[in-house]
């Protein structure tokens, strides 16, 4: 299907607005008991659950709801039927009496629409993955700083009171030193199918700005939404669905943020069980050096066992906590809202309880109120880093090539954690009665980060590799090179 880009483009918006240089000028002064006007972009399932959250909040109203399929935006319109809808973002962006935007569209819309709502003065909530590749991430970044806008990621765990005990724990040395953390997400998810002729998007969608800067190409997928995570044009796979969170708490409690990006990464896995036209992995491991606690990640989305309505559990011992700690003297196991700490037998020394971030779009409002960056709890270079972790193991799995467990193995022989989490491969398949053939394991290239400069250096700055650091845009959705 091929359709031109909405009469309106980016450059005749900046045009009509004026605000492209008068952004500081364009946002109202809010007093300290004047209402907060947000606009919720991307109403589906999480971001009516986001605008809901917000409109809890107290000073806050819901003034505009905004999505490109009319079927969201009627169903929103019964949750908020005083605010204003559109179809198309771009009005939002017009409309000077709103102060603040939540982003929760597709992936491949995040940066864009944040970039535009700088642009237009207004302050930004934005959904994780932040960006749907590291380049775009910085150019947000650099929007957020150039309009001295407030704009906070959607990892809302950062919002969480247990993060600061865990860390003064940790601080304390009862677990000893730690030795390396191992990261999990084992969440069970079905084939999206494949088709042998393209689907057509519902006649309730406005194709054209659903793609935004996605390419048109095919959708050999059985549905239209949500689905579109696991196809590389519009998502990030589960790596960038659930990674950000896990990985951003790695970086928030073990890193203290020291860490911006790792100096190597390596990954490796396959989509099995599922002949669809899923293109990411649903069983995805990596190796994240960092120069300081190296860090292994293990993602599964088939269940533990064929038939079975539960996830994988890690060692088939412990839950199938996000992060664990492994630490000299115990570990600590957690996830979203708690986890405890473990002597070396596995005995609870002690609990840890939170409230999952209940309090991030609380933090956000605050922040837009008091124009200080500094009082956001996520705010959005930290999680540009968190998101990009997930965009460099996604990178490393994209570049492999076809091999064997011996071959994934040998990348890091000296690693045992590296070789625990490639012996259990086999095992988690057979459960879900699928055999393991030669060629079966992609297995990635070690790649070298220079985190300054955000690339990749020495043998692993290839051409292909480099190309992924950031995509191809349509006509007149383009992310703009300089912001």
């Amino acid at each position: 299907m091929s359709l031109q880009p909405a009469p309106t483009t980016r450059r005749s918006f900046i045009r009509h607005t004026a605000l492209a240089a008068t952004a500081l000028s364009a946002s109202r002064v809010l007093g300290a008991n004047e209402t907060v006007r947000v606009a919720a972009i991307g109403v589906g399932g999480q971001g009516t659950g986001n605008a809901k959250r917000f409109s809890k909040v107290p000073g806050v109203e819901i003034a505009y709801v905004c999505d490109p399929d009319t079927v969201a935006l009627d169903r929103a319109k019964k949750t908020f039927p005083n605010a204003k809808t559109t179809q198309d973002l771009r009005h939002v962006m017009d409309d000077q009496s709103i102060d603040a935007v939540i982003v929760s569209t597709g992936n491949h819309w995040h940066v864009l629409a944040a970039i535009w709502a700088c642009q237009a003065g207004k302050d930004v909530y934005v959904e994780k993955p932040v960006s749907h590749n590291i380049w775009e991430g910085r150019q947000l970044v650099a929007a957020a700083r150039k309009y001295n806008r407030i704009v906070q990621g959607g990892t809302q765990q950062r919002s969480d009171p247990f993060h600061d005990e865990l860390k003064a724990y940790l601080d304390s040395g009862t677990l000893g030193a730690m030795k390396y953390v191992r990261c999990n997400h084992y969440g069970m998810r079905a084939t999206i199918g494949k088709r042998d002729t393209p689907l057509a998007p519902p006649t309730t969608v406005d194709y054209n700005l659903w793609l935004g800067p996605a390419q048109d190409v095919p959708i050999l997928r059985e549905k239209f939404h949500y689905d579109w995570h696991w196809n590389w044009n519009t998502g990030n796979g589960e790596l960038g669905n659930w990674g950000p969170h896990i990985l951003d708490d790695l970086r928030n409690v073990v890193f203290r943020d020291k860490v911006s990006l790792p100096k190597r990464v390596l990954a490796g896995g396959g989509r099995y069980g599922w002949d669809d036209a899923g293109e990411t992995p649903n069983t995805h491991f990596l190796y994240y050096d960092t120069g300081v606690v190296p860090v292994i990640m293990d993602v599964h989305n088939l269940p533990r066992q064929k038939g079975m309505k539960a996830p994988d559990v890690y060692r088939r011992r412990r839950s199938s906590a996000f992060m664990i700690i492994e630490c000299e003297g115990g570990y600590y196991a957690g996830g979203r809202g708690g986890g405890s700490a473990h002597d070396p037998e596995g005995k609870v020394i002690q609990k840890f309880k939170g409230d999952g971030g209940g309090t991030h779009a609380a933090n956000f409002i605050a922040a837009v109120r008091s124009r200080k960056s500094s009082d956001l709890k996520a705010e959005i270079e930290q999680i540009h880093f968190s998101s990009a972790w997930c965009h460099l193991g996604n990178i490393s799995w994209q570049l492999g090539q076809n091999a064997d467990l011996d071959t994934a193995k040998a990348r890091l022989k000296d690693f045992q954690p590296w070789q625990e989490v490639i012996e259990d491969l086999p095992a988690h398949l057979t459960a879900n009665e699928v055999t393991l053939k030669p060629g079966d394991v992609k297995v990635g290239p070690i790649l070298e980060i220079d985190a300054e400069k955000e690339t990749f250096i020495g043998e692993s700055a290839t051409p292909e590799a480099l190309a992924l650091l950031k995509r191809e845009y349509r006509e007149g959705f383009a992310v703009p090179e300089a912001v």
